[in-house]
């Protein structure tokens, strides 16, 4: 019977940290937030960035991605290690997209993560984000996806021209 919790422990993790993404990329902040324990820490360090508590997890995550224009995270999965009602995980990520400001980035890198099993199911108590490659060269494509042409894909249309 262990073995089968085990199994299901890893599937609701791995569950967790998909929602993650999908929460963040779509821009549903509550659900981002209720991911994370009453008193979890999301730190992103290179950025100098932590929100702790749910509160100020859901404002940082809506203020951060405010910031982009087009923004993409791909998440693989990693490592899960348990310990009773409490686990510790890595796992990889690729981000590309731009800001509004016009700033570029396509990074990879890991998320250092700490989870702890409720009676709402796992939850992270902590997520870090760990660089390991970060690019700022300008990306040229565009958010606004065409199927005419390869050249009609890079060209604004009459609206963005203006």
């Amino acid at each position: 019977m262990r073995d089968l919790q085990i199994i299901a422990d890893r599937v609701e993790i791995e569950a967790l940290r998909g929602e993650h993404a999908d929460a963040a990329m779509i821009g549903d902040y509550d659900r981002f937030a209720s991911l994370f324990t009453g008193d979890a820490v999301w730190r992103i360090p290179p950025a100098n960035v932590e929100f702790i508590g749910r509160k100020e997890i859901r404002a940082g995550i809506e203020r951060l991605q405010d910031a982009w224009e087009f923004w993409v995270q791909n998440v693989h999965p990693g490592t899960i290690h348990f310990d009773g009602d409490i686990a510790t995980g890595r796992e990889s990520i690729f981000e590309i997209g731009r800001q509004r400001d016009g700033r570029s980035v396509v990074m990879y890198g890991f998320f250092h993560d700490r989870y702890r099993r409720t009676p709402d199911g796992w939850k992270f108590t902590e997520r870090v984000l760990e660089p390991q490659y970060l690019d700022t060269t300008a990306l040229t494509g565009s958010p606004h996806v065409t199927w005419e042409s390869p050249e009609a894909a890079n060209t604004p249309s009459a609206e963005e021209a203006r």
